[in-house]
């Protein structure tokens, strides 16, 4: 039976993930799993060099992100709903999906940041 980790932080997940890209994909390998997901905390940053060492080791990548979502709308400023947030794993299912969690996570910057970038 295959194994394959469907949330799981790089060093790109700030104060929550310490696994170096290059040196997970390497022990992903020496397990001999078929894939792996990269699911960072609200960001994608690690998505390009995650994707090309994966193709280069020959693991199939998987690509995701655990967002922050807000408690009511991510425009809502309000000191006593920021600790309300949960978090909500997406991983993408195609090209489709992956242009889509772009997105997400941008507007989680540009429109949802309080504390931490959110969707709702």
């Amino acid at each position: 039976m295959d194994f394959c980790h469907l949330h799981l932080h790089s060093e790109y997940s700030l104060l929550d993930g310490a696994c170096k890209i290059s040196r997970l994909i390497k022990k992903i390998k020496d397990l001999n799993m078929s894939s792996v997901a990269i699911t960072d905390h609200g960001v994608m940053f690690g998505v390009p060099s995650f994707y090309k060492e994966c193709i280069n080791q020959g693991i199939k990548p998987i690509i995701g992100c655990e967002v922050y979502v807000a408690p009511n709308s991510r425009f809502e400023k309000n000191s006593r709903a920021q600790d309300k947030y949960y978090h909500l794993v997406l991983l993408a299912k195609n090209n489709v999906g992956y242009h889509n969690l772009m997105k997400l996570t941008s507007l989680s910057f540009t429109e949802g940041f309080y504390y931490k970038p959110r969707v709702d």
